[in-house]
């Protein structure tokens, strides 16, 4: 009897433990709720590796059961199961997601210096790109578009910025360049918006619509990120918040991206292109950082790559955003780089 057999002994336990799984499985009798957990709680470890190793087996058997099905299915028949491809879609963007970088965010990450971790003083064209980042980034997001063009056709650089969605985008400088946009009346044109974000407006009256510190606060946003890090550094008369760069692999992944658009990946068709990497180009080149990403490049490289930027350069915004799959805003932001 297994009360019987509960003694104080090692070999008593396991005989017990064994008779009662005996019991259960062969013939469908139960032990008493009194002994059994006594049992359980009384068995050695040797008992409990080996009820894992069973276990294990059964894990095993059963693999191996689905191996064999896969082999006896046709070849030209797929597993389809929805939560093996969102394990593999969760593979594949694994880090990625954490870095996930907006288009403000990658376009200072070039301009920045790696160890002095500040743009260029000479760069005055950095602020009014950023500002153009954010009004692709919106537009990208579905929370921008372009006025209708109406019975006579406007150019891009006529046509007012509305506001398509005023949902939050979770990026604090994405959600005020949103709300002035939106709360703005009569709307304003991408042009004037562009300035207005930037502070470069004589009216007074529009002074409030310029978003500060923005270098520093995408900065603090990529230090978040694990990017960047911030230190103190004295100049002579004042000491300055600078932000080294300390995850290289990031921005290198970020140059090679930018340099396989326009080499290995280069499609001569900006249409084919990625809209987000086509921005990236063309608002790195109106930051004037793009030749940051050009700079490791060899000299025959080099020149081809700046062939086909000065490609896209001259191509007309005009005509372009009026082909199939556009995004018209993101022309009329080009159009007011280019002009």
């Amino acid at each position: 009897r297994c009360h019987g057999l509960s003694s104080t002994t090692g070999k008593g336990k396991v005989t017990a433990l064994w008779l009662t799984n005996y019991r259960v499985k062969h013939l469908g009798q139960r032990c008493p709720r009194r002994v059994f957990p006594r049992c359980l709680a009384n068995a050695p470890a040797d008992m409990t590796s080996l009820t894992q190793r069973s276990s294990g087996l059964v894990q095993r058997r059963t693999e191996a059961s689905r191996n064999a099905t896969e082999k006896d299915r046709p070849s030209g028949q797929e597993d389809h199961d929805p939560r093996r491809g969102d394990e593999q879609d969760d593979d594949d963007s694994g880090d990625s997601k954490e870095t996930r970088l907006t288009l403000m965010e990658e376009v200072l990450l070039l301009g920045l210096k790696d160890r002095e971790g500040y743009t260029s003083f000479w760069n005055d064209c950095i602020s009014s790109g950023l500002r153009g980042c954010m009004l692709i980034e919106l537009a990208l997001r579905g929370r921008l578009q372009l006025e209708a063009c109406g019975m006579r056709r406007k150019g891009l650089l006529a046509r007012k910025v509305i506001c398509k969605s005023d949902a939050p985008t979770g990026d604090v400088l994405l959600d005020e360049a949103l709300k002035h946009i939106k709360d703005t009346q009569p709307p304003e044109t991408v042009q004037s918006w562009i300035e207005l974000l930037s502070g470069e407006t004589w009216n007074p009256l529009k002074l409030h619509y310029q978003l500060r510190n923005v270098r520093e606060r995408l900065a603090k946003n990529l230090v978040e990120k694990g990017v960047l890090t911030t230190e103190k550094q004295n100049f002579l008369l004042f000491d300055m918040t600078t932000h080294p760069l300390t995850n290289n692999n990031i921005k290198q992944r970020l140059i090679k991206k930018v340099q396989e658009a326009v080499l290995d990946k280069w499609v001569n068709d900006p249409h084919r292109m990625d809209k987000r990497l086509l921005a990236l180009i063309f608002l790195a080149h109106s930051s004037d950082v793009l030749e940051n990403a050009f700079a490791p490049l060899l000299d025959d490289q080099y020149d081809l790559a700046m062939k086909r930027v000065r490609q896209l350069l001259e191509l007309e915004p005009e005509g372009e955003s009026m082909k199939a799959n556009t995004n018209e805003l993101l022309w009329a932001v080009v159009a007011a780089f280019t002009k």
